[in-house]
């Protein structure tokens, strides 16, 4: 019998982690100086977004791609002006929001590696 990993998503147990990092995350978001002009006043949708994205691609339900189709990160993220710096702040909040949250090993690790990853992917523009 092989072995099947379990999902970040079953490792954390289910949505409220998520919840909690998102939310962290945004308040982290709103008082920076160099995302905050990125992101609409009112944050609820892009924590909404968030939330449903992270949710899904760490193995929960789908609702995010019911709702939005494709994730096509870069794109979406295109109109942004993402440089290192930005990309940089952008990591270090969510990884103290990681730890706020207090999302522990193997899934930690994990999820630290996926937002290192995807938010190099994400610069667009040069410094």
């Amino acid at each position: 019998m092989s072995h099947v990993p379990q999902s970040v998503y079953d490792l954390i147990g289910g949505e409220a982690p998520l919840r909690a990092l998102v939310d962290v995350f945004y308040s982290k978001v709103a008082d920076d100086p160099v995302l905050r002009p990125m992101y609409p006043a009112d944050l609820a949708e892009p924590n909404r977004r968030l939330f449903l994205f992270l949710v899904q691609f760490f193995g929960g339900p789908s609702q995010y791609s019911e709702e939005r189709g494709h994730p096509r990160l870069r794109m979406r993220h295109f109109p942004f002006p993402i440089d290192q710096e930005a990309r940089d702040r952008w990591l270090k909040h969510m990884l103290e929001a990681l730890d706020e949250a207090e999302i522990g090993e193997p899934a930690r690790s994990r999820m630290r590696d996926y937002f290192d990853r995807s938010s190099a992917f994400l610069i667009n523009k040069p410094d």
